[in-house]
């Protein structure tokens, strides 16, 4: 199997890439199986929020060196689908409708620094590195850039894509693509207090919120963005999650969800 999926009683589903001999690197299967368990996660209503790590020391090497080796020999035709396939695991992770925890317990690398992008929160091992390595090979993060220059915007993408140069752990946490960075012995428990705060989340206010955010960045002007969230408020406040998390409040006891 080219991925692990165990999903506990709390409805936490954990993702491990699974190819630790080749650093978790892609290949085709591997994007093809990952494409398949996000959508049968997000059709899933137990599952409250994804953890997505790797086996062995790193976290996800990029693209598979054999991959690479028929990718040379595609006609145009042929690297344009392999493109869109690699861009639409990116889009089922970053639209997940739930949260996202990457624990990257080693080092990213092109592609796999595109999947810690698409992450909505990112713990990482102080000992690994991230990198855009693409131009060193001739080649452009193409694919991963929308995801990645989302999160860290316009200069630290030139800063970072046209080098291909390695990033430390403070670096890419100064950066917005690491949110925590801790040692690997650590790495469980503080990925265990994460997924904690996570859960004192409504499910319902949780993927209302990932909502909120994508519309809101998207508004073309501050009056879209001011009557969409006003409405969704509204929604809120309304629907049964919003009163019983009030009711909770008020009377002084845990939410139901707790």
């Amino acid at each position: 199997m080219l991925y692990k999926l165990d999903i506990d009683q709390r409805g936490v589903a954990t993702v491990t890439l699974n190819r630790p001999e080749l650093h978790n690197a892609f290949n085709d299967d591997l994007i093809r199986d990952l494409i398949v368990c996000f959508n049968d996660l997000e059709n899933n209503s137990g599952v409250r929020l994804v953890i997505l790590t790797g086996e062995g020391k790193s976290f996800c090497a990029g693209a598979d060196l054999n991959w690479m080796k028929r990718m040379k020999d595609y006609s145009h035709e042929e690297n344009v689908k392999d493109s869109q396939n690699l861009a639409e695991l990116f889009t089922v992770i970053n639209r997940f409708t739930r949260p996202v925890i990457g624990k990257i317990n080693g080092s990213a690398l092109g592609g796999g620094a595109g999947l810690v992008a698409c992450c909505d929160y990112v713990v990482a091992v102080d000992t690994a590195t991230i990198a855009f390595t693409e131009v060193r090979l001739g080649l452009l993060p193409a694919v991963i850039s929308p995801f990645v220059i989302a999160k860290i915007g316009e200069s630290h993408a030139r800063a970072s894509f046209l080098s291909g140069a390695k990033i430390s752990m403070s670096r890419a946490f100064v950066m917005g693509l690491v949110h925590q960075v801790t040692t690997s012995e650590h790495l469980d428990a503080e990925i265990e207090k994460v997924v904690a705060d996570f859960l004192l989340a409504g499910p319902s206010a949780a993927v209302r919120a990932k909502e909120l955010i994508n519309r809101v960045v998207r508004a073309e002007t501050m009056e879209d963005a001011r009557d969409f969230t006003c409405e969704m408020i509204a929604k809120a406040r309304v629907g049964a999650e919003g009163q019983e998390g009030m009711s909770a409040l008020l009377e002084k006891r845990k939410a139901s969800w707790y």
